[in-house]
């Protein structure tokens, strides 16, 4: 490829100290190297001194094991690694609010329930479902239902959990 970076989509995992400044850190070195994070989660773990941290961020291989070093050296990092690719549960949650008049409730609807949603709420114009999956599941559902006009969307990010015994 003659020195071509080819720029793709990266899982990230973190576990962290759970202390004040840690995102702002994490996501420092990301930007220094020139990667967008498209996402980013961060919860509790199950030991409340430290986090789990899911980052999708786009970029080119080589720049991500810089990144990852760097992260690595940080104080409340653990652990950081590259788990794209790699066979993990992962889910995202996103509430679509969507026009919908009377008459085109019952097509919304239909579609909602193909899709697993739940209504989170209606009103006489509009409706918002709420929906677990996937990413793909998410961005079908959202295309399917953006021809009935998708006023608002928000999503968490991906989350996600090693498969088997195996800790994430």
């Amino acid at each position: 490829m003659n020195g071509e970076r080819l720029v793709r989509k990266h899982l990230v995992s973190l576990y962290v100290a759970n202390n004040p400044g840690v995102i702002n850190r994490v996501a420092q070195v990301f930007s220094r190297r020139g990667f967008n994070i498209d996402s980013m989660v961060g919860s509790e773990a199950h030991d409340p001194s430290f986090s789990h941290m899911n980052i999708v961020a786009s970029g080119d291989e080589r720049t991500l094991v810089q990144i990852l070093k760097q992260l690595n050296r940080l104080v409340d990092v653990v652990h950081a690694r590259d788990i794209t690719g790699q066979d993990v549960i992962e889910r995202e949650l996103a509430l679509i609010k969507v026009r919908c008049p009377s008459e085109k409730r019952a097509e919304v609807l239909d579609i909602a329930h193909a899709f697993k949603c739940q209504v989170a709420d209606l009103c006489e114009n509009a409706l918002v479902v709420q929906v677990t999956g996937r990413t793909e599941k998410v961005d079908a559902l959202h295309r399917l239902l953006d021809r009935y006009g998708v006023v608002d969307v928000v999503r968490t990010g991906k989350v996600l959990m090693a498969r088997g015994e195996e800790v994430t």
